[in-house]
């Protein structure tokens, strides 16, 4: 058995930034969202976001790649919500994601921070490089302290 201690905080958004994660869905493709990672071995410490992009701290294993679980959670949970939602809107998720690798010392800030994602933007204290990351002017920086 292998010791790892892999700490990412993901983020992507819904197609062309809709506002397709309405109450009626969240819980469901949340708990989706959990379970399908949990099947991929891969702990999700915090899971939380607004109508139009979600945030997920999680320790994903060495033996699957970064893009390799997001392109399964995105794909597989697409289905599953067009498939058990009652919405209009048909739920799609928009190509690609940010990911920020965390160390140890920042895990408990990342989850605090994920888990009052609706808090922030409602109070406008989003960290701005998270929340814009399909931005080129974006430069790596640190984000928590």
């Amino acid at each position: 058995m292998a010791l790892w201690r892999l700490y990412y905080h993901l983020v992507w958004t819904t197609k062309e930034r809709q506002s397709l994660i309405i109450d009626e869905r969240e819980e469901k493709l949340y708990a989706y969202i959990i379970s399908k990672a949990d099947e991929l071995k891969t702990i999700i410490h915090a899971i939380n976001g607004t109508e139009n992009h979600i945030h997920v701290v999680a320790s994903i294993p060495p033996k699957i790649s970064i893009s390799e679980l997001v392109q399964k959670i995105k794909g597989s949970s697409t289905h599953y919500i067009n498939n058990v939602s009652s919405g209009e809107d048909i739920f799609a998720w928009q190509r690609g994601y940010g990911v920020f690798s965390l160390g140890r010392k920042q895990l408990e800030e990342a989850v605090i921070y994920v888990k009052n994602q609706k808090e922030h933007h409602a109070q406008g204290t989003i960290i701005k490089s998270l929340e814009d990351f399909n931005q080129d002017d974006n430069p790596p920086q640190k984000f928590y302290m």
